[in-house]
């Protein structure tokens, strides 16, 4: 999978860019608030139509300006790939592959794969649940289109379950519709837990070799997904999980109208990370978490490469200045094969980085 050339028109400090880019390793520099995070979020954006930092798109459009315009050229190994992101204030974005108009962006699922690795992604041990959900549903979302569209529709139905619940005092007519919604986020959800079990019985097998590597065997690190408590066998078939949700769902129900939240379903599921048999989360150092989450981040990494026949596109951004000369040494030489984009303040010599192209970014200009 390699990025081949990008172009950018009013995609936050970026007023215009095009871009051409090498095959293997990617060197990006400047000072700080110049554009190289941007850079590499706009690259992200067109593997899945995400921020890893803004909640909206139009968080991402230049301020003072209406639209926003990505186009990315990729090799996929396979066939050349045009991909185009158009963003609107006031109105929902439009998404393209190879001109034909994308109904979701589930439908990017598999096209375009990256895996992003930012400083925030370093204390991913130590945060709530929620970051380590967002990891998941970020890396399955570019394996699997049909995990993609059930995310986005559960998403829909908890906020309209949400509401229900908040307001069904002041209108009570509000509750003939609570349970329809409950039914369609069981279901839902049946499929979500399915799709992050899966995922994780995998990563559970690359991500502790990665770590048992970096500590030197000195540490085990184990993963264990957490979901619903009746969901007996999260690796079953939706239609078995289904009924254990919604078994959970009834036993919640008061509980749901009296504290007006939704109680119940996937929404609260977490990665569970152990180090030598406690909790990473926990009791790990500041350097164990910090390799955990390299761990789970190159995992993921292997995984795609394990389900496409392709490495995805690995954009590191200004992650290696935030570990020690050891941690650096075991990325760099982890990454051989693919193409990777660096980020960092200086064009400086990484030991073990491999020569290819450097880039100063400067006022949201790519000068080579």
């Amino acid at each position: 999978m390699i990025l081949k050339e990008i172009a950018l028109d009013y995609f936050r400090n970026y007023v215009h860019l095009e871009a051409q880019f090498h095959p293997r390793v990617n060197l990006i520099y400047g000072d700080n608030a110049q554009g190289k995070t941007n850079l590499l979020e706009a690259i992200a954006y067109l593997s899945s139509a995400r921020s890893h930092r803004a909640r909206y798109d139009r968080e991402l459009i230049r301020w003072g300006v209406d639209s926003a315009f990505l186009q990315g050229e990729a090799d996929t190994g396979e066939r050349a790939l045009t991909l185009e992101a158009r963003l609107f204030r006031g109105k929902g974005r439009q998404l393209f592959s190879n001109g034909v108009k994308l109904k979701s962006a589930a439908e990017l699922s598999g096209l375009f794969t990256t895996v992003l690795f930012c400083p925030e992604d370093l204390s991913l041990i130590r945060e709530g649940a929620a970051q380590r959900r967002r990891f998941l549903d970020s890396a399955i979302c570019q394996l699997r289109p049909r995990y993609a569209a059930a995310l986005a529709e559960y998403g829909r139905l908890y906020e309209h379950k949400t509401r229900i619940l908040r307001d069904w005092p002041e209108h009570p007519d509000l509750l003939q519709t609570l349970d329809d919604f409950s039914l369609r986020m069981a279901q839902t959800g049946a499929v979500l837990i399915h799709y992050r079990a899966h995922f994780v019985k995998r990563l559970s097998v690359l991500a502790p070799a990665i770590h048992r590597d970096f500590s030197g065997g000195r540490e085990a690190l184990e993963l264990r997904y957490e979901t619903v408590s009746t969901v007996t066998d999260p690796l079953a078939p939706p239609r078995a999980i289904l009924d254990q949700l919604l078994a959970h769902q009834e036993s919640h129900r008061q509980a749901e109208l009296d504290s007006r939240q939704c109680l119940s379903g996937p929404h609260k599921d977490d990665l569970a990370v152990d180090i030598d048999g406690v909790s990473a989360r926990q009791y790990g150092s500041q350097g164990q978490t910090r390799t955990a989450a390299l761990s789970l981040k190159l995992a993921q990494r292997e995984l795609i490469q394990e389900d496409t026949g392709q490495w995805p596109v690995l954009l590191l951004d200004d992650v290696l200045s935030e570990l020690d000369g050891k941690r650096q040494s075991f990325v760099l030489n982890r990454i051989r094969g693919g193409q990777v984009f660096i980020t960092c303040c200086e064009e400086e010599k990484l030991e073990g980085l491999e020569k290819g192209a450097a880039f100063r970014v400067r006022e949201g200009k790519l000068i080579s």
